[in-house]
């Protein structure tokens, strides 16, 4: 078992003492955990002074939970005003008492600087694993274009004008028409039952495209719902680290998929909190820009000795099928083959989840089981994206 180490490339002010740290009711923290943590990408929208709202799905419990506010794709100095967590009610709505203002270094406001991301102080609050949150932040000024995770599958709710992080009412903010998450990179917590994060990489797939909105039910947050049901074996946090368009080689404009997983996967994969284990599922994208599999296993080599150098175990996931999408073709087909027999036998990843073999139709291996194609054949329906998960050993990530 590789040592745990919990690196946070996050540039930080100064946390404040939380005032619960004494609290005789709650255990001792065993690890702080990340519970989610969005891929972000430059050139999102900009505001002035509005409130964006957020809904984020905790995917592990503890308290004392920490944001990541983030200006790292940013090109001028990002001013907030006001930083708010809260249980949801419903929609925008959120649960009355449970606002809590998140301070940075003690203060409620802060500027970051471009290129920099800051973690606030722990706010007196306990999350609830498979609840969701709403973390909304309040830009006084222009902030320019956005830090931004493009493909939330959830609404986002932005106020007309003025402060209403604090708001339990959502009657301020317009008709929700973003499915982005702005400005934030990150939700830790401390906990007394898991032992470190999962982090999931890769591009659409893990992103959780084409499953259903507003309903968690990408494959990672299977994933996090299988782990805590387990009454024994490893509790762990899971951040979903995919980004649409994503690939393992090159980089893509923001809009089609952003830096590459090499350029990406320190600050990704290996910059949270107690990061114990990456899922590796990226490849698809490589394939249809015409890569070699000698190129994509050497890339994949690269991710593996980032990650094994900070004592960090990498599954490799094999690649999906995508025949009868319109960009499969058979000598794409044949690389993938390629890729997956490499993947399965080479034993540079720490184990392999083999999530071809599961989800491929055995009467067509190019092609994903109709129960679990979505009308792309390419991208996975929730039932997919739940077997996706199912593939997962739980007694291996937790080593």
């Amino acid at each position: 078992m590789r040592a745990l180490l919990a690196l946070i490339v996050a540039v930080a002010l100064p946390a404040a003492t939380p005032p619960t740290t004494d609290d005789p009711t709650r255990p001792t923290p065993r690890a702080r955990v990340g519970i989610w943590a969005p891929a972000v990408e430059a050139a999102g929208e900009s505001f002035s002074n509005q409130t964006v709202r957020h809904v984020v799905y905790a995917s592990s419990g503890g308290w004392l939970p920490r944001v990541r506010v983030s200006n790292l794709r940013g090109t001028t100095p990002l001013v907030v005003g006001h930083v708010d967590l809260a249980e949801q009610s419903i929609g925008g709505v959120a649960k009355t008492g449970s606002h809590r203002r998140v301070t940075f270094g003690g203060s409620g406001t802060v500027t970051i600087p471009a290129g920099e991301e800051w973690l606030s102080d722990p706010a007196d609050m306990t999350v609830v694993s498979g609840q969701n949150l709403l973390i909304s932040i309040y830009l006084p000024g222009a902030t320019g274009p956005s830090t931004v995770h493009p493909a939330a599958l959830t609404d986002t709710y932005v106020s007309v004008a003025g402060n209403h992080a604090a708001d339990d009412s959502s009657a301020d903010f317009s008709t929700p028409r973003r499915w982005s998450w702005f400005f934030l990179s990150g939700l830790d917590v401390a906990s007394a039952t898991a032992t470190g994060t999962v982090v999931t990489f890769g591009d659409s797939i893990t992103d959780g495209y084409s499953s259903s909105h507003l309903s968690n039910r990408r494959y990672p947050d299977y994933l996090a719902r299988r782990l805590a049901a387990q009454p024994g074996g490893p509790k762990l946090g899971v951040v979903n680290k995919g980004m649409a368009g994503n690939m393992v080689l090159r980089d893509r404009t923001p809009a089609a998929g952003g830096r590459s997983a090499l350029n990406r996967f320190d600050h990704d994969a290996l910059g949270l909190p107690g990061v114990r284990s990456v899922i590796l599922l990226e490849g698809v994208n490589d394939l249809m820009a015409d890569v070699t599999a000698a190129q994509l296993q050497e890339g994949y080599r690269q991710l593996i000795a980032k990650a094994h150098a900070r004592g960090v175990s990498v599954y490799g996931g094999t690649i999906l099928p995508f025949g009868g999408a319109s960009s499969h073709t058979a000598a794409r087909e044949a690389v993938r083959q390629q890729v997956n027999t490499w993947i399965r036998t080479s034993g540079a990843f720490d184990g392999v989840f083999d999530f071809d073999a599961a989800l491929r139709d055995p009467a067509d291996g190019s092609k994903l089981l109709p129960a679990y194609a979505h009308t792309d054949n390419l991208h996975l329906t929730d039932a997919g994206m739940s077997a996706l998960a199912d593939c997962v050993d739980l007694s291996m990530i937790g080593t």
